[in-house]
């Protein structure tokens, strides 16, 4: 029985370690939409979210920095001299731009860098709907002859919470979009918004899934992205398949919405109930 028990925890083991790889590098692409939103749009009241995602991001990260270190080395060469020039010449300007307005008492000009982080955060934000069609790799270890245990007791969890991390990354990425446009007085323009991106991230989605690109291929490799998706996105496959994913992407999305709501008034409500109970206590007292 021991020896049994052994060798099932190895077997699952080495199954979750071969899958915490591709897992870790999806969820920290999925989360740093999110993190951008704390920048963009809304800072969380809560120490969960304010702690816990940046700690997320760095340890989804750390087992990924080499590849990101090679992958940033490729991108040196392929791009070349002129653009690493002209990539200088431009942050150095922008650097001068802002130390001039600071020296001039105006204040620091948030409009530049926040257009560029918006782009970013557009740019990465499929990543987060992305990691549900990872469920395919779970059909794959299933034909990989795992035993029913090791399936449903490892694999499906393990599954089950990067799942729910990623996209919820997404819910929240867009509702602290919501809570922006409703500051600014744009409140009507929360349902459009929401529909547009879920678009959007369905055809990265299928770009991504079937396509292989990336999302910094956008400025790696925009003449051939662009290429593609005018040559082969208009087949009827290609747009059955991104309507799919649109329409699962938007109902999941309204349920997670509803579900995240529905806890923060709870949590809400429970925070009014404790803090009107000394008070209470103290007109009973009197």
């Amino acid at each position: 029985m021991k020896e049994l028990l052994i060798s099932w925890l190895t077997v699952a083991g080495d199954a979750l370690q071969n899958n915490s790889r591709f897992m870790t590098w999806n969820l920290f692409l999925a989360l740093v939409p999110l993190g951008l939103s704390f920048w963009l749009f809304y800072q969380p009241r809560s120490l969960w979210l304010r702690w816990g995602v940046p700690l997320l991001i760095g340890a989804t990260f750390l087992p990924n920095s080499l590849r990101v270190a090679e992958y940033a080395l490729f991108l040196l060469r392929d791009l070349g001299t002129n653009y690493l020039l002209w990539t200088a010449l431009f942050t150095t300007v922008l650097m001068a731009l802002e130390i001039g307005r600071l020296q001039r008492g105006q204040g620091r000009s948030h409009v530049l860098f926040w257009w560029i982080g918006f782009a970013t955060f557009i740019a990465f934000l499929p990543n987060a709907p992305y990691v549900l069609t990872d469920v395919i790799h779970l059909i794959e270890d299933i034909r990989q002859g795992y035993s029913v245990w090791i399936i449903t007791l490892a694999l499906i969890p393990q599954y089950l919470v990067f799942m729910i991390l990623g996209f919820q990354a997404y819910v929240l990425s867009l509702m602290n979009l919501g809570r922006y446009l409703k500051r600014n007085g744009w409140g009507n323009w929360i349902a459009i918004s929401e529909i547009i991106i879920h678009g959007l991230s369905a055809i990265g989605i299928y770009i991504g899934r079937f396509q292989r690109f990336n999302s910094w291929d956008i400025v790696t490799n925009p003449d051939v992205l662009v290429t593609r998706v005018m040559t082969e996105l208009v087949g009827k496959r290609p747009v059955l398949v991104m309507v799919v994913t649109f329409v699962v992407i938007t109902v999941l999305y309204w349920i997670c919405k509803k579900l995240t709501l529905g806890i923060v008034s709870l949590q809400a409500l429970e925070a009014s109930k404790n803090t009107a109970a000394p008070l209470y206590k103290a007109q009973e007292s009197e």
